[in-house]
């Protein structure tokens, strides 16, 4: 799979609420971030892999509404995970 286990417990160790937080909107969107990376570089590869294509739309449509979740409840939260995603908005 696209994300190893090491690599999900960094994620979730950098962006947790609290100590036995494992879903909250900053971390689902920092695994899809990763998620998503992970599919754009195999699409580098994999040029006419179109069923994966749609699974790489529907995961970014998901991240979508999860930033914009977070932008409407907690401005400061959203602004950060930008930054720390390096993602542009």
């Amino acid at each position: 799979m696209a994300v190893t286990d090491t690599r999900k417990k960094e994620l979730i160790d950098k962006f947790k609420i609290h100590e036995n937080d494992t879903g909250s909107t900053e971390i689902q969107i920092a695994l899809l971030t990763e998620r998503i990376n992970y599919l754009t570089e195999h699409f580098k590869i994999h040029k006419k892999d179109y069923h994966s294509k749609t699974g790489l739309m529907k995961l970014v449509g998901r991240r979508k509404g999860l930033l914009e979740y977070l932008k409407k409840n907690n401005y400061e939260k959203y602004r950060r995970i930008l930054k720390e995603l390096g993602l542009r908005k």
